[in-house]
């Protein structure tokens, strides 16, 4: 049992399980009833084959934002910004995907390769700022982020670039990742879907992508890079310490400036896949923050920054946002509570400290 608590996992159990029962005590006061929302909100995430596959498409930019964020944090730095990579990564997607013109198999990589490029020097300006003038990547990136939301409004406002006065073109059907979308888009191919009862729920009815795969991929990759190689190490000892890894022959300022690189890159891959992979395909004007960046951080602080965790957390705060519609339309329950439990999650995660104090006292006892 004492090994059991010191486990990292145990302290994001505690988390979800905390923010369960707190969150059942607001549901009681606002007059549902927990048991049936909590249902609700599991059938409506994994109840249907369509649901499974809109929990996971709604997942997948969540394990690459909460990624991005993991990765800054294994060397030492806060990606705030991630909100605003992710959008520089839709312009740069967008822009991408409607004017070149590609194969269908090579235009998708080159669309998602140039998003990660220009996010990640987009991230990359962090890490200088940080490197060159000590200025703290919190700050420096809250302001991007800004910055980000503007320029995306900016670029919808050339008219060059617009197909509506608020919405940018669509990228070319060359780019797409959506399975079967040509399939899709006629009447022989949408009657040959329509022949099996799964193929309608899972493929008809939904924007299943290949963006799982993608992200599953980069998590493989991420999880090389920190644990396999020699940039993996040194970035490691810049974030463990950055006296040490100097001492040591470490280039602390350029492995600072890389790790916001590949951060943003990370964020820009979700903004790409998102684009790519989910209609209408394309970015319109914002008046706020979309948040598909920002809840990339609940993810890793419930993964415990931990590369592989990142799926599962991702998946579990996918599943809670797509079956958040589910419980409205059918218990009528705002879908403000699922805001309300992650922040819970989030502030639990905090005190998961709790399970080592837990398990110390219990040693005590033990010795005793």
């Amino acid at each position: 049992m004492i090994r059991l608590l010191r486990k990292p996992i145990m302290g994001s159990l505690f988390a979800i399980l905390a923010a369960i029962i707190v969150g059942g005590f607001i549901l009681a006061a606002a007059g549902h009833n927990p048991i049936q929302v909590y249902g609700g909100l599991v059938y409506g995430a994994l109840g249907r084959p369509r649901f499974i596959v809109n929990t996971v498409i709604m997942s997948t930019s969540l394990i690459l934002t909460g990624l991005s964020v993991t990765f800054a944090y294994k060397t030492g730095l806060f990606n705030i910004g991630v909100e605003g990579q992710f959008i520089v990564g839709t312009i740069a997607a967008v822009f991408l995907g409607f004017f070149l013109n590609l194969p269908p198999v090579i235009h998708p990589i080159v669309v998602m390769l140039g998003a990660m490029v220009a996010s990640g020097a987009y991230g990359a300006l962090v890490g200088f700022l940080k490197a060159r003038f000590n200025i703290h990547e919190v700050l420096s990136s809250i302001m991007l982020n800004w910055v980000a939301l503007n320029l995306l409004n900016l670029y919808i406002g050339v008219e060059r670039f617009q197909r509506l006065p608020t919405v940018a073109h669509t990228i070319q059907d060359s780019a797409n990742i959506i399975i079967a979308h040509e399939m899709k888009r006629t009447p022989e191919g949408i009657a040959r879907l329509r022949e099996s009862e799964f193929l309608t729920e899972v493929i008809l009815r939904t924007d299943f992508n290949f963006g799982i795969f993608v992200a599953i991929a980069a998590v493989i990759v991420v999880k090389f890079v920190l644990d396999k190689t020699s940039l993996g190490f040194a970035l490691k000892a810049v974030g463990s310490n950055r006296d040490a890894a100097e001492f040591a022959g470490i280039n602390v300022k350029k492995h600072m400036v890389l790790s916001m690189f590949f951060a943003g890159s990370l964020a820009g891959l979700a903004g790409a896949v998102h684009i790519t992979g989910i209609s209408p395909n394309t970015i319109s004007m914002l008046g706020g923050f979309q948040n598909f960046g920002f809840n990339g951080i609940p993810v890793a602080l419930l993964a415990n920054a931990a590369v592989v965790p990142n799926i599962f957390s991702a998946l579990l705060f996918g599943g809670m946002t797509y079956g958040s519609g589910y419980i409205q339309s059918r218990h009528g329950v705002a879908t403000e509570i699922i805001d309300i439990m992650v922040g819970l999650i989030v502030f639990f995660v905090a005190l998961r400290a709790v399970c080592i104090l837990v398990a110390d006292r219990l040693e005590r006892r033990v010795g005793k």
